[in-house]
């Protein structure tokens, strides 16, 4: 599998916010990131955000908004996951589509897979870009766009996708409606599929169950959204996913839940289709802080590993590419 994680340190939480701390420190960054990599010539994702709104100065360089210049950890085999949030109130998918051509110019070298906004499918929160109007028509517009362009540099590695939670009863049709708005050249510009999620998190799931639980999931996911898109084909790679400790989530259970996701994830690839896990996240945003956003880090927001740290080490030498 190919492995990952985002390294930076702010998380969006369910209020519309973003919670943060300490500044990240770029050289206690890389040291971590080559410890989880193991192997210098192990292929590895740095995930990265950056976004368009109606701010947005195109022509000009774009800075990813977390990690801060995120291109620095993308050496040796390390490559980006970069993710292109689309946040414009005016619905300016135009701008949006120009905003990810330039991204394709400015990052498509070092980029193994450019997502196309993150979580669409979640209205509510304004820190996800499902709040605003024409999400839809941005990625069915913007998925191509991104690949023509990263064709014309000749960047035939970059893969492009997009996300979502998972998706349950009505709201299983999201997928669908992309497909059926975006048509045939859009499913063929489609690279993968991401999945954010995060069990027993916001929904407690017994420790015993938890495996069977993810099993399940992902068997939804494959079988009863992406397929009836006319996207079963595709490979479904997990762009976030992690367990945050705090009071009464002790860190050993979040060494747990990592190492029971991921060798679900690893046991089931080949006939779901699973391309790749990238954890949420290295460290915390605020150690110091108890609420359910601020510790998700493998780490410490001084970067002291925590057990999970070292349970995924292990796990990506024993699963990794």
């Amino acid at each position: 599998m190919l492995f990952g994680i985002y390294p930076g340190g702010i998380t969006g939480d369910d209020a519309g916010g973003l919670t943060d701390g300490p500044p990240d420190d770029p050289a206690l960054v890389s040291g971590a990131l080559d410890r989880l990599q193991g192997r210098a010539d192990r292929p590895f994702l740095v995930r990265a955000y950056t976004g368009f709104d109606d701010a947005t100065r195109l022509g000009d360089p774009h800075a990813t908004a977390t990690p801060a210049d995120a291109a620095q950890y993308a050496v040796g085999e390390r490559r980006l996951d970069l993710v292109a949030q689309y946040q414009s109130t005016a619905g300016n998918v135009d701008g949006y589509c120009d905003f990810l051509r330039e991204l394709v110019e400015q990052y498509g070298a070092i980029t193994s897979t450019l997502q196309v906004t993150e979580e669409p499918n979640l209205t509510t929160n304004p820190v996800l870009d499902g709040y605003y109007p024409q999400v839809r028509e941005a990625i069915v517009r913007g998925v191509p766009v991104a690949k023509a362009r990263a064709r014309e540099l000749g960047h035939t590695h970059l893969r492009v996708g997009f996300n979502t939670t998972p998706l349950f009863g009505p709201a299983a049709s999201f997928v669908t409606g992309l497909t059926e708005l975006g048509g045939k050249d859009f499913i063929a510009d489609l690279d993968y599929v991401g999945l954010d999620f995060f069990p027993d998190v916001f929904q407690p799931v017994a420790a015993s169950e938890l495996a069977s639980a993810v099993e399940g999931l992902l068997r939804h996911h494959r079988d009863s959204v992406l397929a009836p898109a006319g996207l079963g084909h595709l490979p479904l790679h997990i762009t976030e996913h992690g367990w945050p400790t705090g009071p009464d989530r002790p860190p050993q259970r979040q060494a747990d839940v990592v190492e029971t996701v991921t060798e679900v994830i690893a046991a089931h690839s080949k006939q779901l289709h699973l391309s790749g896990y990238t954890h949420f996240a290295l460290r915390d945003a605020d150690s110091a802080k108890p609420g359910l956003f601020h510790q998700f880090g493998l780490t410490t927001d001084d970067y002291a590993p925590k057990p999970a740290f070292d349970t995924m080490k292990k796990l990506v030498e024993r699963f990794g590419a």
